[in-house]
């Protein structure tokens, strides 16, 4: 008696995969399934989680949303002061007053000049004590830096700053988390006049003039080689086109504000309870 194997089912019969990797297969297409079944919930039932995820970058204020045709001009004061009063007597002249960043040890190095400042109507606020990177400091010490500075201000003015431009223009989130939980604000500019390049009073009052529009925030810098000789025409230009020029902290809105990802500053959208 012949017996015959039939090889064709026995090569289907050991194509077939063990048991315990069926298993598996089946296990993990299931659990496939219920992620994508929980990422969908997610999307659908906490879409603001993620906006506010991606929405957690903190901005100082770079410019404010303004109907009107007003803006400001601003002065880092962090070497040097032979031109000081000679901005002072320019903006004097024309009946504008503008803001003025000074760092704490500028102060303690020209106390007349910081004093003279306020005296002629202008605001003093806080550019840190000794100039340092915020962005390598930690929150106590960006802090404690700040409030060095604030004494020196509020000792030598009766004034307490409430404005702080950092040191460099430089920040990250947690320079402006810490900024902010002083509940003071973090300035910055959206009309860079760079005057501390050196360039002359023509080309400084048309890069500022051609760039200036409603809410704008001027940077200049009170020791800069050309900037009270390019004053007045810039002061003229915008007089003339109509624009008022006020202190940063009369352009700034109160809370509840919001900021866009430009660092403008806008007012916080009325939420109707009809």
């Amino acid at each position: 008696m012949l017996f015959h194997f039939d090889r064709r089912k026995k090569s289907e019969k050991e194509k077939k995969p063990p048991r315990f990797l069926v298993l598996r297969r089946k296990w993990l297409t299931l659990g496939a399934a219920v992620l994508a079944a929980a990422a969908i919930f997610a999307a659908v039932n906490y879409p603001a989680a993620v906006s506010a995820s991606a929405a957690t970058r903190q901005l100082p204020i770079y410019c404010v949303q303004r109907d009107q045709k007003v803006c400001s001009i601003s002065f880092d004061a962090a070497w040097g002061a032979d031109n000081t009063q000679k901005i002072l007597d320019v903006l004097k002249e024309y009946g504008v007053t503008c803001t003025f960043f000074v760092v704490g040890n500028w102060a303690d190095q020209y106390p007349e000049q910081a004093k003279a400042i306020v005296d002629s109507g202008n605001e003093l606020m806080n550019h840190s004590n000794a100039h340092d990177h915020y962005n390598s400091l930690t929150a106590d010490q960006i802090i404690a830096d700040v409030n060095t500075c604030n004494d020196k201000i509020e000792a030598l003015t009766g004034v307490r700053p409430t404005l702080i431009r950092c040191p460099f223009g430089e920040y990250d989130d947690h320079v402006i988390a810490a900024i902010r939980s002083m509940g003071m604000e973090p300035i910055q500019w959206d009309v860079d006049s760079l005057d501390w390049k050196d360039y002359d009073a023509d080309t400084i009052c048309r890069r500022v003039t051609s760039k200036v529009q409603p809410g704008s925030i001027v940077l200049f810098h009170n020791a800069a080689l050309h900037t009270p000789e390019a004053l007045p025409a810039i002061l003229d230009c915008l007089i003339n086109d109509g624009y008022t020029v006020v202190p940063i902290s009369q352009l700034i809105l109160d809370p509840p504000y919001t900021i866009d990802h430009t660092g403008r500053q806008f007012p916080a959208e009325t939420v109707s309870t009809t």
